[in-house]
């Protein structure tokens, strides 16, 4: 499968944006799909994370309230919807994707080494 992640951009702290994370080439239903980021001059961080149905979701304490991720299979796209930025929410932000028929996603499901499949990043960059 491949991903495309889309809709970073330069945001003011307080503001919303919401990212899309468009998938190709097999089915996406089965997959169990994440949101992670990289800031720069550290390493890839896990954002938040959904299951194929998704019913189940789990996300990073540090966004923990602000950020929401969901997924249309109809449109083969997974989001992430952040609100209440912060600059250190600037990063560029990565979907991946495993194939997995979990119904439930936790702490396990946190590891990028785990995700086959990565989009090309988006930049979210917070000004204070």
């Amino acid at each position: 499968v491949q991903l495309q992640a889309s809709g970073g951009g330069l945001v003011q702290a307080g503001d919303s944006l919401t990212l899309s994370c468009a998938a190709s080439g097999r089915t996406f239903r089965s997959y169990v799909t994440g949101w992670f980021r990289q800031a720069p001059g550290k390493e890839r961080e896990f954002v938040a994370t959904i299951t194929w149905s998704g019913i189940s979701t789990y996300y990073a304490d540090s966004v923990k309230g602000r950020f929401t991720i969901s997924r249309d299979n109809a449109k083969s796209t997974v989001y992430l919807q952040m609100n209440s930025l912060k600059p250190e929410d600037t990063a560029v932000y990565y979907c991946a994707a495993v194939l997995s028929e979990a119904r439930v996603v936790g702490p396990r499901n946190t590891y990028s080494s785990d995700f086959d499949y990565w989009g090309q990043g988006t930049l979210v960059t917070v000004s204070s």
